[in-house]
């Protein structure tokens, strides 16, 4: 069974297969937390490129296709990796591999056998996997199909009986809900929640107010029974607030300028031809 997510860092927990194979593992830090994995001999993980922090002599790591890991062209042509990384112990004695967080986050470790074999995550929040997972990236992320479902945004699904670590920014808080419980959240702090969840989306106003500060535009309203985990700081609201430390004070306090200068010379643009067309008739 799988620690809960929000135990004490630094604290070792042991994860039994449902093959009874016991592999211990340990979650370091407070904020941009590292999990150290004990890998018996011919012992293996799966892991998202680039996420290797350190690991023992006696690991082999390659990087490889895993076919059951699908990802679409769209998520291709969007940068998104084809491949995982593969770290093996070939060796005769344990050997240890650290995945590291790619941003201040936390790391919550998911037993989904626990979770009835199915988990809807935000897009990129799976880190590394223990037995059998698999991680299913196909969501067309088209504009079209950015905010028009559950599946607009948590575009990835993580399947199977084993153990996967997903990441979370910020504090993290789990709700249990019971059956036909309500609960309003932000579609940007959802981490992930479990497919018994029934998913309503609610936009809070007209589309204009995302161009004239549109914050907390869409709420996702979620109705038991299920398990969802929600972040206090999503990524691109921590990106955003840096975004405004860097930049001119007139930025740091509207940082939708562009865009209403770009609105501004469209209209221009337009009643100015409007007017030209308007003249030769």
């Amino acid at each position: 069974m799988a620690v809960p997510f929000f135990s004490t860092p630094f604290q070792p927990y042991v994860y039994q297969s449902p093959q009874d194979a016991v592999i211990p593992f340990q979650i370091l830090g407070g904020e941009a937390q590292i999990v150290q994995i004990m890998l018996k001999p011919q012992e293996k993980i799966i892991a998202k490129p680039g996420s290797m922090c350190f690991m023992s002599g006696s690991i082999e790591m390659e990087n490889t296709y895993v076919p059951e890991n699908e990802v679409g062209m769209w998520q291709w042509l969007f940068g998104k990796s084809i491949t995982s990384i593969a770290f093996c112990n070939p060796g005769p004695n344990d050997g240890f591999v650290g995945i590291a967080a790619p941003s201040l986050a936390r790391i919550l470790p998911i037993d989904l056998a626990m979770l009835g074999g199915e988990l809807l995550c935000q897009p990129d929040a799976f880190l590394c996997s223990i037995n059998d997972v698999k991680v299913n990236n196909t969501v067309d992320q088209r504009p079209r199909n950015v905010v028009t479902g559950v599946e607009g945004f948590l575009r990835q699904k993580l399947s199977g009986q084993g153990l996967a670590f997903i990441i979370a920014g910020g504090s993290v808080v789990q709700k249990n809900l019971e059956v036909g419980e309500v609960l309003a959240v932000d579609v940007s702090c959802i981490v992930a929640l479990t497919a018994s969840i029934d998913v309503q989306i609610k936009y809070n106003g007209p589309i204009r107010r995302a161009v004239f500060g549109g914050d907390n535009l869409v709420t996702a309203v979620l109705t038991g029974p299920g398990i969802v985990f929600i972040q206090s700081l999503p990524f691109h609201r921590f990106s955003q607030r840096i975004a405004r430390a860097v930049t001119s004070p007139n930025m740091r306090e509207n940082p939708k300028f562009f865009v209403q200068i770009a609105i501004f010379f469209f209209l221009a643009y337009a009643v100015i031809v409007s007017s030209l067309i308007l003249t030769d008739v």
